[in-house]
């Protein structure tokens, strides 16, 4: 179906998983728990519909309209072009002698419930209408079939109409919670997961659909969802060039440096000189008129400036130039699909063409799941970027001082185009650093284990370590270089 067709949920990131947004003139049903954000997003159904100029009805059956008003204010949406029935127990529809078994038979024209409702359609003729709860009106019929006959009778009436119909449901007690989908052409809903809140939807006829949870967050503003990252969805074209390090002797031992479009971890313990060789990949980039992104998730942006520029780095210049955006993240507080949401902004909307991710285990927390999890959601990350013709530098914290060498902290390095290894050695009574290209897959590379060390200049690296062996296995010893 033409996406133009669609109309807008009006929750920043729903349409996208529904593929564009509701079919017109169908019903949908919205499950969650109290809490979950279901008032708000149906507010924001209705005010959507208000931007394209539609006449939309609010029929409530448990909050008042004063509430809903009240709290609608708090989140800057005006509610003044929406219609309102309020059918709740204190609502102006019920008398002191109606009661909520207007279903029967011979009350079909009682001023309970079908009176006013027929008359609010019919007067309105409302473009979308939002019911909201309406197991509250199961709750009160004791007759499930009575009241499954009434309800598609109502349904009916309503799709006669013409109009988009979103309908709130809630667990009530033993009975089926999704006993209402019957009634629906989609369902969505709004729960909780290890990552947060979550909106999935589970049905919707007529259309595709992103599947899986996707992040929600209701915000000062309203409530926004962040789409699970699909990286086949992203593509555009680049060249492959070859890029500049920024330091001349790692470029000889990457023959030539790195390419455009491809993925490079630098793994090593603490300390060892990662995040300052990462510097050096943005620096270069701006050197080259190009934007990157530095995304901290082990430190803040003032410890990193620092540290860079006491090394003749030119972070404030950078920034300043708008060649460099530095994002703290705190990974407790973002979940994997906020990221990526970070992320596309900055390739597709900054033209970001180097990310900087630094490092993977502040990452690995926003996951909140097991190891599977982490290397699933990281993966889409890499292959977005790797289909967008993006440079990406993952910093990856392995291992410790001493010790057989790790190549990365979990089983993500088939994601690397490019290994560079990073590691302590004791040379006659004194701790130095080394570095080592691992692996590269586009072309060959230098294979020897070099001296490493940051300067008041920058970054050093030496002739090869020809006197050891055995610097991988954590046991270096020297060797015997006579023949």
């Amino acid at each position: 179906m033409d996406t133009e067709s669609r109309l807008s949920t009006g929750a920043p990131g729903a349409d996208t998983v529904l593929s564009g947004g509701l079919v017109p003139n169908r019903s949908y049903m919205l499950h969650g728990e109290p809490g979950t954000g279901k008032t708000i997003f149906a507010l924001q159904f209705l005010l959507a519909g208000i931007d394209k100029n539609e006449r939309v009805l609010y029929i409530t059956f448990e909050e008042s309209v004063e509430s809903i008003r009240q709290n609608a204010t708090r989140l800057g949406f005006d509610t003044s072009a929406i219609e309102f029935l309020d059918l709740t127990p204190q609502g102006a529809h019920f008398t002191t002698a109606s009661t909520y078994d207007i279903f029967s038979p011979d009350e079909v024209e009682s001023a309970g419930f079908t009176e006013p409702v027929r008359e609010a359609i019919t007067t309105i003729e409302p473009d979308r209408v939002v019911i909201d709860p309406i197991t509250r009106l199961r709750q009160l019929s004791p007759n499930t079939y009575q009241f499954r006959q009434q309800l598609m009778a109502f349904f009916s009436f309503l799709s006669e109409q013409e109009t988009t119909v979103l309908f709130t449901t809630q667990p009530v007690g033993d009975r089926d919670e999704f006993d209402y989908q019957y009634l629906s052409d989609g369902t969505l809903t709004l729960g909780y997961a290890k990552k947060g809140r979550i909106f999935s939807v589970n049905k919707f006829r007529g259309s595709s659909f992103m599947s899986g949870d996707h992040t929600l967050r209701i915000t000062d503003t309203g409530l926004v969802i962040y789409p699970k990252l699909i990286p086949q969805s992203h593509r555009r074209s680049f060249d492959t060039d070859k890029l500049s390090t920024g330091v001349s002797k790692l470029d000889s031992l990457l023959n030539g440096g790195i390419e455009r479009g491809t993925i490079t971890i630098l793994s090593g313990s603490s300390g060892v000189g990662k995040t300052t060789t990462g510097t050096h990949f943005i620096k270069e980039s701006a050197a080259r008129g190009e934007r990157s992104v530095a995304y901290l998730f082990d430190e803040v942006k003032e410890t990193f400036t620092h540290r860079a520029e006491s090394i003749g780095i030119p972070i404030t210049e950078m920034l300043s130039g708008g060649h460099l955006s530095i994002e703290e993240v705190e990974p407790l507080a973002v979940s994997p699909d906020e990221f990526a949401a970070q992320v596309r902004t900055a390739v597709e909307q900054q033209n970001a063409r180097t990310v900087l991710l630094d490092g993977l285990s502040g990452y690995r927390l926003s996951i909140r799941g097991d190891e599977d999890e982490l290397i699933r959601e990281l993966h889409a990350l890499c292959r977005y970027l790797k289909n967008m013709g993006v440079t990406t530098i993952l910093t990856d914290d392995v291992g410790g001082v001493a010790g057989a060498l790790d190549v990365t902290s979990t089983n993500i390095s088939y994601l690397a185009d490019t290994i560079v290894f990073f590691r302590y050695v004791e040379v006659d009574g004194e701790l130095r650093k080394s570095i080592g290209i691992l692996k590269k897959r586009i072309s060959g590379f230098d294979r020897t284990l070099r001296e490493f060390e940051i300067t008041d200049t920058g970054i050093q690296i030496g002739e090869p370590l020809r006197g050891l062996q055995g610097v991988l296995t954590g046991v270096p010893q020297l060797r015997d270089l006579d023949p």
